[in-house]
């Protein structure tokens, strides 16, 4: 008996370190797919020479979103919008670039702000989950660890997975939200001839390969929760 509890122990152990490694490694695949597409479209000049911030500008103001500022942020592959402050932000791989990676990443942000003056469902909702994932995403851990301490009350620990499962709905929820930002990014480049039609479709992969960060991290988080419920389970 005391051979198959440790052969059954010994799977467990070797499955917990799979998913472990499983979702370590997603995430840095994601990323390396994704810097690496944007690195090589990066060297491609549009051929109309505008800016990242000049397209970007040129698509606000076509959707009549002339409020909406667009700003010079420090850093590499940070280019966010920022629906509070209404400015879409680009970052030093993007501001004042020419390239085809450049403006489809500007346009994709651009696609952000669109969604939010729309009211876009999954963008309202994820709006109203914002709050407590946030929340969840700070503490869930400390509940957890406070219930693998506290043996005698293991529902604190079950209190964490749940707690982490607001996160995991979270990116289930603003997942949407990224592949309609660069369907508009794409459908917005072609109809206002900011990229000729041959440039499209790098455009194309370059968001693409960004929208597999999102997948990755999603499912990462996924198996994450399955750890945990695994663990809370022993």
């Amino acid at each position: 008996m005391g051979y198959i509890l440790t052969s059954v122990d010994s799977r467990t152990l070797l499955f917990d370190i799979a998913l472990l490694f499983a979702m370590l490694l997603l995430p840095l695949i994601g990323m390396i797919i994704a810097k690496s597409t944007f690195t090589k479209y990066s060297k491609i000049n549009s051929s109309r020479g505008l800016t990242a911030e000049q397209a970007a500008r040129q698509i606000l103001d076509n959707n009549g979103l002339f409020d909406v500022r667009v700003e010079h942020v420090s850093g590499s592959f940070e280019d966010c919008y920022l629906p509070n402050e209404r400015v879409v932000c680009l970052s030093d791989s993007t501001y004042g670039k020419t390239s085809i990676s450049a403006i489809g990443a500007a346009a994709h942000e651009c696609g952000h702000a669109c969604q939010f003056d729309e009211g876009y469902a999954p963008t309202v909702l994820g709006g109203k989950l914002a709050p407590a994932m946030n929340f969840c995403s700070r503490t869930w851990y400390i509940v957890f660890i406070i219930g693998c301490v506290l043996t005698f009350f293991p529902y604190v620990m079950y209190a964490g997975v749940a707690m982490f499962s607001v996160v995991l709905i979270y990116q289930l929820v603003t997942l949407p939200l990224e592949f309609d930002a660069s369907r508009r990014a794409l459908r917005t480049l072609r109809s206002d001839s900011i990229l000729e039609e041959n440039e499209i479709k790098p455009a194309k992969k370059v968001l693409t390969a960004a929208a597999i960060t999102y997948v990755a991290s999603l499912a990462a988080s996924a198996l994450q929760l399955i750890r945990l419920l695994l663990r809370a389970r022993r």
